[in-house]
């Protein structure tokens, strides 16, 4: 493994595990390609970006390599999280598990920058299903007026515990735990289905629509319904 030593002042703890994790012989890190610098290039060609945020800020970087080389993008999301929080010396004071639900769907929230790139032939997106370590202050973060903030730690890679690949927009469907209903349904249908929230289930659902893997269906009263496109 080589490194270029370049755009590693930012990379979180998670960022940095990842790509230590995916490393293999005669991989290199940080590599300056055209304009960009990308975090992976495998000796074979393939140049793999690890996102623990949204997929936005890789649209120029898309756009400018996807037509000449094989990407792949890979983005760890938490299967189990625990929440650990330490003094300055950082001495565990405590730890519990996150009641908080995540798991491969939390994808569909980063896809919406641009479902419709699934299926291009040089272009991989892999989700990581990993535990985590949410690493956060002793007390909850409070602001200057007392009011209690939201303290979302620094995340750390416990272990991988699972991947999927996505390569072409049907490998999506695999993503949701269960076969679409032969039947019209609602985006509210849809999230009890998969055990998503309203919210994500909507962005779900938009994904799935941009990859036509399902398409409008009119409406139940003002509601309206989806069904799978046909094979």
């Amino acid at each position: 493994m080589t490194s270029g030593g370049i755009g590693t002042l930012g990379e979180g703890p998670l960022h940095a595990a990842v790509k230590q994790w995916l490393s293999r012989p005669g991989d290199a890190f940080e590599v300056p390609v055209g304009r960009w610098v990308v975090d992976l290039v495998r000796a074979d060609g393939e140049l793999v970006e690890i996102q623990t945020g949204g997929f936005a800020p890789l649209g120029p970087k898309l756009d400018g390599l996807l037509d000449q080389h094989r990407m792949r993008i890979v983005h760890p999301v938490p299967a189990v999280r625990r929440i650990v929080r330490v003094d300055a010396d950082g001495v565990i004071l405590s730890e519990r598990r996150s009641p908080k639900k995540a798991g491969v769907l939390e994808v569909f929230d980063k896809l919406v920058s641009f479902p419709s790139l699934i299926g291009h032939p040089h272009l991989v997106v892999e989700v990581l299903l990993c535990r985590e370590d949410h690493v956060r202050a002793p007390e909850p973060t409070r602001s200057r007026s007392g009011r209690r903030t939201r303290d979302p730690g620094v995340r750390h890679l416990a272990e991988v515990v699972g991947r999927h690949e996505l390569r072409e927009p049907r490998d999506a469907l695999g993503l949701l735990g269960a076969d679409l209903p032969a039947q019209p349904f609602s985006t509210a249908e849809l999230g009890r289905l998969i055990g998503a929230p309203t919210g994500l289930a909507q962005r779900v659902a938009y994904c799935l629509r941009l990859m036509e893997l399902i398409e409008p269906a009119g409406r139940r009263g003002p509601t309206p319904l989806h069904r799978a496109t046909p094979r």
